[in-house]
């Protein structure tokens, strides 16, 4: 089996992360409303606090999915490098969670930590992208494999 060429990104656009976020949010926001509209009027103040609760649920759950640190993500032929811009990568293993052909959501899992879900998008990454869509669909190699890409 032939690993997918090395190749190294650096994820800094997240703008169709970010709309699909705050869709979500709005939309929650929205329905929240509506369910108040659809309360007896007047509306109760145990209804009100429910709704100001699930209000700062969504915008507690939203700030931290749209404020993403740039990361660089590097594949080398055998296992995939994640960290900050300059910084000290991870070693671990990536799987494609969502592939929507312009944009893909995808899960860096390395050992004794939290896994970290990246949003990637084609928009900043055009000259990259195929490759980058091969690496991530490409199947690891397995020891034996890792010793042939070394030799």
């Amino acid at each position: 089996m032939r690993a997918a060429p090395p190749i190294q990104v650096s994820l800094q656009r997240f703008g169709v992360w970010q709309g699909a976020v705050l869709a979500l949010a709005l939309a929650g926001g929205v329905a929240i409303g509506a369910w108040l509209a659809g309360r007896e009027r007047p509306i109760d103040a145990r209804s009100w606090a429910i709704a100001a609760v699930a209000w700062t649920g969504i915008a507690a759950l939203t700030w931290p999915s749209l404020r993403l640190a740039p990361r660089e993500l590097r594949w080398d032929g055998r296992v995939w490098h994640l960290g900050p811009i300059g910084g000290e990568p991870v070693v671990g293993a990536l799987r494609v969670a969502i592939d929507a052909g312009a944009w893909m959501l995808v899960r860096f899992e390395a050992p004794g930590q939290r896994a970290a879900w990246l949003p990637v998008q084609r928009r900043g990454l055009e000259p990259q992208w195929h490759a980058l869509r091969c690496a991530v669909h490409s199947p690891q190699p397995s020891d034996t494999d890792a010793a042939e890409i070394d030799a």
